[in-house]
């Protein structure tokens, strides 16, 4: 009766350990079970008067998840006016207009909580109302919308950034052309790039009225990151194990010095890879051979950016104040040394100079 009874518990315990495995293996295929994207949207200026804007943006919400209802108990908008003069008597207000069906935008602007079903989508405006005497030195408008998704995942706050443009330098200023020997480079001031911006449409409007022949065009990889989206908000990054302490064995040039940055590394390639990456890489510097580790942990481990982004010749270059330039990609035409060359002293800056397009001009031989 007792081995009998032994058998039955140890029966129980193997079904319910089995149990457990199936729901925590069910859990992590299933992933993010809240997943509720929010897109940048469109946006135009409605009114656009010296004294007065007003920037509309229709945004959409995507339920990306197969079977699941996500709610939006919550959504609001705040706007942070980036200027290159004071803010001093300029105002701002913000409003989120629902434009699901049946909705209604009430006087206090209350969020009537929603419910987004499996696969479908449902739509915002955003509505900025910005006032003042003199608007002419604002820039962009920074745009952030809060959201809370709540669903299988529990109660998750979200927030959407988009940066929309006010102003746009002309492209008739002529840029200050530095001769760096091989070449003159002109760095091409332009309004902040994001991923309302499209590259191509960004080398129309700023490099083709002063370009000349046999220019060619370098555009830095960050802000060529942002026109495609490829960028995430520090607080939507969760540093986890691998990352809070990979991250210390960096230096702090490093954009990996950070748990934040290495766990957008680790998101990319997974923590193993990280974890034997750094290991290997260690004993590897041991015996004077640096640099191990990027070349294990892949070519996102030198791309990673922290906070800190028919054509002529075209180049995407990473470049820094610490004389380090890599080309990602040229048109075949182009020889890599030269591009180095060119754009080693940096010529777009590392700050806010807002020069993410450089055009180089190669001097004639001697």
């Amino acid at each position: 009766m007792i081995e009998t009874l032994t058998t039955g518990v140890a029966a129980v315990g193997a079904l319910l350990a089995l149990g457990g495995l199936g729901l925590e293996l069910n859990y992590r295929r299933r992933g993010n079970a809240n997943k509720l994207e929010l897109t940048a949207g469109e946006w135009h200026l409605a009114i656009n008067e010296p004294n007065r804007y007003l920037l509309i943006g229709e945004m959409e919400f995507r339920n990306l998840t197969q079977r699941f209802e996500v709610m939006l108990p919550q959504v609001r908008a705040e706007v942070k006016l980036l200027s290159d003069g004071s803010l001093d008597g300029i105002t701002s207000q913000t409003k989120v207009i629902p434009c699901h069906k049946d909705a209604t935008a009430r006087p206090d602007d209350y969020w009537f909580g929603y419910i987004v079903k499996a696969q479908k989508t449902t739509k915002i405006k955003v509505s900025i109302d910005i006032q003042g005497q003199d608007l002419t030195k604002l820039q962009s408008a920074w745009v952030q919308v809060h959201y809370i998704t709540y669903g299988p995942s529990g109660r998750i706050p979200k927030v959407r950034n988009v940066v929309v443009p006010l102003q746009f330098p002309s492209p008739d200023t002529v840029p200050t052309a530095r001769n760096v020997g091989v070449a003159e480079v002109l760095p091409i001031r332009t309004h902040i790039l994001t991923e309302l911006d499209d590259p191509i449409a960004i080398v129309k409007r700023y490099v083709l009225p002063r370009a000349q022949k046999g220019d060619i065009v370098a555009l830095a990889e960050t802000p060529l990151a942002l026109m495609q989206g490829r960028y995430r908000h520090p607080s939507e990054v969760k540093p986890g194990w691998a990352a809070k302490r990979v991250c210390l064995f960096f230096l702090p040039t490093s954009s990996l010095a950070t748990a934040c940055g290495m766990q957008t590394l680790v998101d990319v390639v997974g923590p193993w890879r990280v974890v034997a990456a750094f290991a290997i890489g260690a004993v590897a510097k041991v015996f004077g051979k640096p640099g191990v580790f990027y070349q294990l942990a892949g070519e996102q481990a030198r791309l990673i950016d922290d906070v800190t982004g028919t054509l002529p010749s075209a180049a995407i270059v990473d470049a820094n104040d610490l004389k380090a330039v890599k080309i990602l990609a040229a048109t075949s035409d182009l020889s890599v040394t030269f591009l180095e060359q060119a754009l080693r002293s940096n010529p777009a800056g590392n700050a806010d100079e807002r020069t993410p397009v450089v055009v180089i001009r190669p001097l004639p031989e001697k």
